[in-house]
């Protein structure tokens, strides 16, 4: 028994949500490019904040390693899904981080699922099999 569901055709999706599901995931992907390249780049920004949050700035390097192959599995239509299911272990952690050392809710607990909610919702309104596997009822 094959356990895959069948694509319906594009054509199926209206062309106001392919667009918005586009720009959803597009601004999801700059947001991961920019903070994976932070991270990279090493900026003083970046040791400034992983500190107070009990990380070694030495973790940074990995952590923008990570975050940009995440961006690039969530980019790329036949790993977006793979992409977004690590991008929201990424984003748990971040919370769970938040959490521990009682940062403020709304500007950082709940940035991560903000971009959780987004990332989701972008691959949600422009991809079909998500659609039909999720159905909003």
């Amino acid at each position: 028994m094959d356990a895959t569901l069948p694509a319906p055709p594009m054509g199926a999706l209206p062309r106001w949500t392919l667009v918005a599901g586009r720009a959803l995931s597009g601004l999801t992907v700059l947001f991961l490019v920019f903070d994976g390249a932070i991270k990279l780049a090493e900026l003083e920004v970046v040791r400034e904040t992983m500190e107070p949050l009990g990380y070694s700035a030495s973790l940074s390097r990995g952590l923008g390693i990570l975050t940009l192959v995440i961006a690039l599995l969530y980019a790329l239509p036949r790993t977006a899904l793979l992409g977004a299911v690590l991008l929201t272990g990424l984003l748990g952690g971040a919370i769970a981080t938040h959490l521990r050392v009682g940062s403020p809710v709304f500007s950082h607990l709940l940035f991560g699922l903000y971009i959780g909610l987004i990332a989701w919702g972008g691959l949600w309104l422009r991809d079909p099999r998500l659609r039909a596997l999720l159905p909003l009822r």
